[in-house]
């Protein structure tokens, strides 16, 4: 005998939680002939017919407006879930949020080459694992001695450069940077947050004006 689930707890694994949006999906399911008013279990051989229904159908979705705009735009009907971990666009992190809008953003632009001067090791090879593979990146260790001839080169290089205040940074590097007058000045972004999530804002920011 096949085991079964109940429905409402199946949702609740999904991020269903909301209550027009179990509304919404039980009704995909009924139409479908998958359960029917008033059921309250569906049976274990029905479950992968069900989720694949709801991913065809559905676009799982939290409150963000970013990701809000990209589920309209996506063909399938949003559906609001929470916690947001289940949003099939930023998976509930900020800064994975962050990072599609910005690669999205570069692309738009015609940005092709981004220099980071500034944050710790750890953070510099996040950025290189989770944009490394659509742009080319240019890691500038901001504790290091810096002559301006390289930062010279890393203004010539990139299309666009970030400059992390907030984090490890010291003044002797960063002002190769920032100094005024230069012809560079266009692409340079001093940003004062700390956090992925706002050097990528800013980034964006920048680029949209």
């Amino acid at each position: 005998m096949s085991a079964d689930k109940d429905i409402d707890a199946w949702f609740a694994e999904r991020g269903i939680t909301v209550q027009d949006s179990r509304r919404l999906a039980r009704a995909a399911l009924e139409e479908a002939g998958l359960t029917r008013p008033g059921k309250t279990r569906l049976s274990e051989p029905k479950l992968p017919k069900a989720e694949e229904l709801l991913a065809e159908r559905f676009y799982r979705v939290c409150t963000a407006t970013e990701c809000q705009q990209v589920a309209r735009a996506s063909g399938r009907e949003p559906l609001l879930v929470d916690p947001r971990s289940h949003c099939e666009h930023c998976g509930g992190s900020n800064n994975r949020r962050a990072e599609v809008a910005f690669l999205e953003t570069c692309k738009r632009r015609g940005v092709n080459k981004v220099v980071v001067v500034g944050g710790s090791p750890a953070v510099r090879e996040e950025l290189e694992a989770k944009l490394g593979a659509r742009l080319h990146l240019r890691m500038v260790d901001g504790t290091e001695r810096r002559t301006g001839n390289q930062a010279q080169g890393d203004l010539e290089w990139g299309d666009l450069v970030l400059v992390w205040g907030a984090t490890e940074l010291h003044h002797k590097v960063s002002s190769h940077y920032t100094q005024p007058g230069s012809p560079h000045r266009h692409k340079v972004v001093h940003v004062v947050r700390r956090g992925v999530a706002a050097l990528l804002e800013a980034g964006i920011t920048h680029l949209e004006r």
